[in-house]
C-alpha cells in the first residue's frame, strides 16, 4: 500500500494539472473572499447590524470550500482518468497485480493533495479576505477558536472532496465525460436544486443531503446557505462529514466493483 501511494504521489507531482489548479483556486478565492469581506463591512456598517461583525469572517473564509471546492473533486477525478487516458493502467496493474492497493494508494494521495488544495483555498481566503475586513473596519477574528475550528473543518472538507473526485473518477474512466459532468453539477444543477428545494419544508429536509450542503454544514458557514437560506436547516457538522464521506464511498464502492474490475489493454 506504501509503494502505491508513493507511486501515486510522483505521479501527481511530476504533472502540471495540480499546480494549474492550484492557481487558480488561489485567484478564484481570493477574488471571491475579497468581495465578500468588502461587502460585508458595508453591511455591518449600513444596516446596523444586519450581520454581525463576527458573522462576516467566517463567510469570508469558508468560500475556501464553499466556491473552491469544485477544484479538488476535479483534481480527483483527473486524477483517476488520466491513466485511462494515456493507457498506463496497464504497467500500473503489472506492477501492483493487486487492484485494491492501486485504489487505495489513489485514494490516500486524494486526501493528501486534497489537504493541499484546502491550504491553497484558506490562504486565499484567509489571507487577502482578512485582509479586506481590516480595511473595512471589521475584526479579522483570528483570534477565536471557532475561527481556527473552521478552517481545520474546511480543510477536512476539501480532503474528502478529492477522494470523492477519485472514485467519480474510478466510476466514468471517460476523462471528458467526468469533466463534464463534475461542472455541470457543481456550477449549475445543485445550485440550481438547493435553491429550489429551500421553498418547502419537506424539500429542504432532503436538500441538506446534497453534496454541497453537507460541505456547508460540515464547515459551518457559507454564502450559498445564506442566500438559499438553508443555513437554519443544516446538518450538525459531523453529519455532513458523514455525508461526504458517505458520497466518497458510495463511488468508490461502485467504480471499484464495476469499472476497476475490467480487463485493461
Amino acid at each position: 500500500m506504501l509503494r502505491s501511494f508513493r507511486s501515486e504521489m510522483l505521479k501527481i507531482a511530476t504533472t502540471r494539472a495540480w499546480w494549474v489548479l492550484a492557481l487558480i483556486l488561489f485567484v478564484w478565492t481570493g477574488f471571491n473572499a475579497a468581495v465578500i469581506a468588502a461587502l460585508g463591512g458595508v453591511l455591518v456598517d449600513e444596516a446596523n447590524g444586519m450581520f454581525g461583525p463576527e458573522a462576516v469572517p467566517p463567510l469570508v473564509y469558508s468560500t475556501a470550500t464553499s466556491i473552491g471546492y469544485v477544484f479538488p473533486l476535479l483534481f480527483g477525478a483527473l486524477a483517476s482518468t488520466s491513466e485511462a487516458r494515456h493507457q498506463t493502467l496497464t504497467p500500473t496493474f503489472l506492477a501492483t497485480p493487486r487492484r485494491g492497493l492501486v485504489l487505495g494508494g489513489k485514494i490516500g494521495a486524494g486526501v493528501v493533495w486534497g489537504a493541499v488544495f484546502g491550504v491553497v483555498g484558506l490562504v486565499a481566503a484567509a489571507g487577502l479576505g482578512a485582509l479586506v475586513l481590516q480595511l473595512v473596519g471589521v475584526d479579522p477574528g483570528f483570534g477565536s477558536s471557532d475561527t481556527w475550528a473552521l478552517i481545520g473543518r474546511a480543510l477536512l472538507a476539501m480532503a474528502l472532496w478529492a477522494v470523492i473526485g477519485v472514485g467519480l473518477g474510478v466510476l466514468m474512466p471517460n476523462q471528458v465525460a467526468v469533466i463534464v459532468t463534475v461542472l455541470a453539477f457543481t456550477q449549475f444543477l445543485e445550485p440550481l436544486l438547493r435553491l429550489g428545494t429551500a421553498f418547502w419544508e419537506w424539500t429542504a429536509a432532503i436538500g441538506r443531503f446534497l453534496p454541497g450542503a453537507a460541505t456547508d454544514a460540515l464547515v459551518g458557514s457559507s454564502i450559498y446557505a445564506l442566500v438559499s437560506g438553508g443555513a437554519a436547516n443544516a446538518l450538525e457538522w459531523w453529519q455532513g462529514g458523514l455525508v461526504l464521506a458517505g458520497y466518497a464511498a458510495l463511488f468508490l464502492a461502485i467504480g471499484g466493483l464495476t469499472t476497476w474490475r475490467r480487463d485493461v489493454t
